[in-house]
């Protein structure tokens, strides 16, 4: 056989040989491709190895250990979205009223629209704080119109006050960012449009109004009721008290003349108790009986003295 000419045994390891070439040439180059990634100028990297972090990549090539760390990459672009209103597939602005109706300070509707522009400002904290940081995110923007445009009067909100009604806006949400350390920062927001809302809800508004001021006035109405009758009823608690203290007064009194009879009579008795007896008894009998004439006899029916009155009438 000429030489550089396999021969059919030689053809089974010369395959397996170049399979393998092949194999090992595919894996240094997926090993390759896995241990680099680039990351762009819009993103930051977060690279974690069993479940912890280890560091954050900025724009750049960067390496990694293959199969033992992972990278997750966040988009650090400023974003925006409108709050009040939703866009539709035309393009236009369609108002949202569960979100862009407010009350204002002098309790009058108002139909104000906002545009939110964010970025995330700390990957880490944005990835895993919260599942959804942006849901968190309009809702701490929501919260936070609401209490702003609550302090201003509807023209204010309709016309001078927008300005401040913007920087009041974007101090309290990112105070309240800064609490709540969901990795996402205010850019700027801003007022789209303000205007009355629809007839509808200002007639909705305003039978709330009257069914406000129905109870207030029911309120009112109570509470005069109230001190109308409270008075009435101390003062008469007030005489009830005084009659009671006057009845026992005289009550007293009639006692006190009582036992100061009781004692002079005593004092009379102790001097000629038999005739104070009789005294006592005669003027007794007159009192029970004031039309009987009373007769003393010493028995005899020959001498009977019919006896008058002892209040100094004759016989």
């Amino acid at each position: 056989m000429a030489k550089g000419i396999f021969n059919s045994e030689d053809k089974p390891i010369y395959i397996k040989r170049i399979v393998s070439g092949v194999l090992i040439a595919l894996f240094v180059v997926v090993l390759f491709f896995s241990s680099f990634y680039n990351v762009t100028e819009q993103e930051n990297a977060v690279v974690t190895q069993f479940g912890k972090i280890v560091r954050v990549d900025t724009a750049g090539l960067h390496f990694k250990i293959p199969f033992l760390q992972n990278v997750r990459k966040v988009d650090i672009t400023t974003h925006g979205t409108g709050i009040g209103y939703t866009v539709s597939e035309k393009g236009q602005n369609i108002t949202d009223n569960s979100e862009g109706i407010m009350i204002t300070s002098d309790f009058n509707l108002l139909n104000i629209d906002f545009y939110l522009e964010y970025r995330v400002s700390d990957p880490i904290a944005y990835l895993y704080n919260s599942k959804e940081p942006e849901y968190i995110l309009r809702n701490i923007a929501l919260a936070s119109i609401r209490s702003v445009v609550s302090n201003y009067t509807v023209d204010e909100a309709m016309t001078t006050g927008k300005s401040q009604i913007q920087a009041d806006v974007k101090a309290e949400m990112v105070e309240e960012l800064e609490e709540q350390k969901i990795g996402l920062s205010v850019v700027n927001i801003s007022v789209q449009d303000s205007e009355p809302p629809t007839d509808t809800i200002i007639q909705a508004f305003k039978a709330v109004e009257t069914a406000k001021q129905g109870a207030d006035t029911a309120k009112n109405q109570a509470f005069q009721y109230q001190n109308e009758q409270v008075p009435a009823a101390e003062a008469s608690a007030d005489k009830i008290v005084q009659d009671a203290e006057a009845e026992k007064n005289a009550r007293i009194a009639e006692a006190q003349g009582q036992v100061a009879r009781f004692n002079a009579m005593y004092e009379e008795y102790k001097l000629n108790p038999l005739i104070t007896k009789k005294r006592l008894f005669y003027e007794t009998m007159e009192t029970i009986l004031p039309d009987v004439k009373v007769i003393i006899t010493d028995g005899n029916t020959e001498s009977i003295i019919p006896l008058g009155s002892f209040s100094g009438e004759g016989y």
